[in-house]
């Protein structure tokens, strides 16, 4: 039974830091693509970053989107399967709930990974 548990929204002010963490059980840890999605309100739903970890690259394949790049990063702990998105100037545009994916590779498509998680707000104002 593969379950992602998510944690670290809430609210900051603009320019704060946040960190959400994404800890997956029953998944291997290689060959795992991590994904962070976020929903902004009234927005369209769109990845913001992801870590593919395979054997031919243990340390993982990062991708960011352009409106990220430079902000946030995403980073992953091998003994406890997290994934952690560190999110630094943070703006008023990155408010969302943002959601945790996992499969073995990765994909543009929320909706194309079989795990997901509920979802964490992260408000800024």
């Amino acid at each position: 039974h593969v379950q992602l548990v998510e944690s670290g929204g809430g609210s900051v002010q603009a320019g704060g830091s946040l960190t959400l963490s994404c800890a997956a059980s029953g998944y291997p840890a290689d060959n795992i693509c991590m994904a962070w999605f976020r929903q902004p309100p009234g927005n369209e739903r769109g990845r913001v970053a992801s870590l593919w970890r395979t054997t031919i690259s243990p340390l993982g394949i990062p991708y960011y989107a352009n409106s990220v790049q430079g902000r946030f990063t995403i980073s992953h702990n091998n003994v406890k399967n997290t994934v952690f998105l560190q999110m630094n100037s943070l703006q008023d545009d990155d408010t969302a709930l943002y959601i945790c994916a996992a499969d073995r590779t990765c994909h543009n498509e929320l909706t194309n990974y079989p795990y997901r998680s509920q979802g964490t707000q992260v408000t800024v104002s």
